[in-house]
């Protein structure tokens, strides 16, 4: 898209799916460090539905970011959410993919194989400088080393199954410059699925007045990166005049693991936890879908209580974790093929004051119950 005057030097930038979390934190991002001639903004949720902060919705309204809505699994649809009346887009950035746990494979299939391909074949046709899939780093389950891009994939999440074919698929596509990140688990600010339950769940044993109990152990890598060195580094690789596609790991330098986790979130709502034992752990094994049914169960109802305590009448918040996330299975990444392009981090490891922002944010908004936070 053409700018004018000034901004002519800079890259304009679709952004699909930038309603989401990742989305909106990049669009604060390029915006607030006035990187960009101009932000398309596409999403089938619209801004005004898609529980967006005062400063969000501030950025959306200003005329730089204009906001298209589509269902981007439809290639109509795909092909108007990138349409441009003259120039074209620089660079085109996919954030958009089905994030819900615990649905169908063609459910899968649609809303993250089909949307990407879609919108990758679209974004070629107009010879964008650059398009940037944000894959997943559940693409390993090991604990022995950390998982470099070029080593073996065993995907062990639907969505990473999904993704997967998406990072293959994408190597069919003429002409297309793409570039793959595979994101540790992401939280920060606007986070509802990364470690956002975890936060929800410590909630939940503060209003219990209870010891809260996991699953496995402290040494489980639950590796972490936050959402605004993710969209640094979405920036970073895809302004990078890379004459290969490549695959890059963004995971911050904490290593982090549940134990980590779990210490923080104990602090933030003053409780104790701890694990199950290994006679629970062999049961969890046998039967993992009743255990993990009977924890949900645990936690929802007194959520409901906290929330309708406090006034929160609303809230896309909610302590249910799907099954898939609460295997023994390792997320463990590593960073060195992206700090080798001279990427630097500013958050390199989770901290109790991050995951405070998390819920203070939230609570800002009516969305998280002020009793229950120190």
């Amino acid at each position: 898209m053409a700018a004018d005057g000034g901004e002519m030097a800079k890259p304009s930038v679709v952004i699909l799916g930038g309603c989401g979390f990742i989305g909106r934190n990049l669009v604060q991002y390029l915006i607030e460090n006035d990187l960009v001639s101009a932000v398309r903004v596409v999403d089938k949720v619209p801004p005004q539905t898609a529980w967006l902060n005062d400063k969000h919705q501030q950025l959306f309204n200003i005329p730089k970011v204009q906001f298209k809505s589509a269902n981007l699994i439809n290639p109509a649809s795909c092909q108007y959410a990138l349409s441009v009346e003259e120039g074209g887009w620089d660079y085109v950035i996919n954030c958009a993919c089905e994030t819900k746990v615990g649905q169908t494979d063609p459910v899968y299939r649609e809303g993250i194989l089909k949307l990407s391909l879609n919108c990758a074949a679209e974004a070629a046709k107009l010879n964008v400088k650059r398009f940037v899939e944000v894959s997943t780093g559940h693409m390993c389950s090991s604990n022995k080393v950390p998982h470099k891009e070029d080593g073996k994939v065993e995907p062990w999440t639907y969505i990473a199954k999904f993704k997967r074919q998406v990072e293959e698929e994408l190597h069919n596509i003429p002409g297309l410059r793409f570039t793959v990140v595979r994101p540790a688990i992401v939280y920060g600010i606007g986070d509802r699925h990364g470690l956002a339950p975890r936060l929800v769940i410590g909630a939940v044993y503060k209003h219990l007045g209870e010891m809260m109990k996991l699953l496995w152990g402290k040494d489980l890598k639950m590796n972490t990166i936050h959402v605004t060195d993710l969209c640094r580094a979405i920036w970073h690789l895809a302004i990078r005049d890379d004459t290969l596609s490549q695959i890059y790991n963004v995971v911050d330098k904490g290593d982090t693991t549940q134990g980590m986790i779990s210490n923080l979130v104990s602090e933030i709502f003053n409780i104790n936890h701890d694990y199950w034992g290994s006679v629970s752990l062999s049961l969890c094994k046998l039967d993992m879908a009743s255990l993990v049914d009977e924890v949900n169960d645990k936690h929802l109802g007194p959520w409901a209580e906290a929330c309708n305590q406090s006034g929160v009448e609303n809230t896309p918040l909610t302590p249910y974790i799907d099954q898939e996330l609460l295997y023994n299975k390792h997320l463990y990444l590593d960073p060195s093929k992206l700090e080798s392009t001279g990427f630097s981090w500013l958050v390199p490891q989770i901290t109790r004051n991050k995951l405070q922002e998390i819920i203070d944010d939230y609570a800002e908004m009516n969305l998280f119950p002020r009793s229950l936070i120190l």
